[in-house]
């Protein structure tokens, strides 16, 4: 990985750090980072397919009042780093998978130590306020948004000071037993966030799509684009059809199709 990559790379971590907090953007999101890691990396199917798998696990993932959830954005930005400098390819996902749940852990320590700091930084800004100095308000704002971003910058930069052999050697290190434990261990997590796909989704007008993209699955000539052309067109047919349902004409407002989700939809 030459100067420009690892410069890139902290960028896209200074991002993911700040997108942790504003949340705006998207880009501590693990299909976000770990594809736009890849891209600067030069190993852009290896960042799409980990940002894939990592977010099927953080889609259960969300603040509930003062309990903060995993950290999405050093789990995919350090689990991206280290599936490239491991040179494994698509065999090191599982292992990348599984490293990852630690680093989201390890994350919330991080984003503790800047909450703690920028508590200090809004009596700072209070002080300011009540002598109308918004210049200084501003500027402590930002300061406070740049923390969250060196929170994984910082990790980001100090991975890639380690050399890729030192990595392909600490992972060689790895029993078998741990890393497809690991591999084994992750796969399990992701399937759980398909189950919550599923079951957001799944009613009885649908239940017939999830089948055909199984069995449509299965046949390996077909490309992602030709099977994302084939739902599209599944969807625009259905959406057809049924607004021709019943009688020839919509069903009355007070109707409903019986999933609740699918009745919120129509109201929209």
């Amino acid at each position: 990985m030459n100067a420009i990559q690892m410069i890139l790379v902290v960028l896209v971590a200074f991002l993911a750090g700040m997108e942790g907090i504003l949340d705006q953007w998207e880009f501590h999101q693990p299909l976000v980072a770990c594809t736009l890691i890849g891209l600067v990396t030069g190993h852009l199917d290896l960042g799409i397919i980990l940002g894939g798998y990592l977010q099927m696990i953080a889609l259960g993932w969300a603040n509930i009042g003062a309990a903060v959830a995993p950290d999405a954005a050093l789990a995919s930005v350090a689990s991206a780093i280290i599936l490239v400098q491991s040179g494994q390819g698509t065999k090191g996902i599982g292992m990348a998978t599984g490293i990852a749940m630690p680093l989201a852990v390890a994350g919330l320590f991080l984003t503790m130590i800047v909450r703690t700091i920028s508590t200090g930084i809004a009596h700072i800004m209070d002080a300011d306020a009540k002598k109308g100095n918004w210049r200084k308000i501003n500027m402590w704002q930002w300061v406070a948004v740049c923390l969250q971003g060196l929170r994984i910058a910082i990790p980001a930069a100090l991975l890639l000071a380690i050399p890729a052999s030192t990595v392909r050697y600490w992972l060689g290190l790895m029993p078998a037993w741990l890393s497809d434990g690991m591999s084994l261990g992750g796969a399990m997590v992701v399937a759980v966030g398909y189950a919550m796909v599923i079951n957001m989704m799944a009613s009885r007008e649908v239940w017939p799509f999830f089948a055909i993209g199984f069995a449509l699955a299965a046949i390996k000539d077909l490309t992602l684009i030709a099977l994302g052309a084939i739902g599209l067109a599944l969807a625009v047919m259905y959406l057809a059809l049924e607004s021709k349902g019943g009688n020839g004409s919509k069903s009355s407002d007070n109707e409903g199709t019986g999933d609740p989700l699918g009745d919120i939809i129509d109201d929209y």
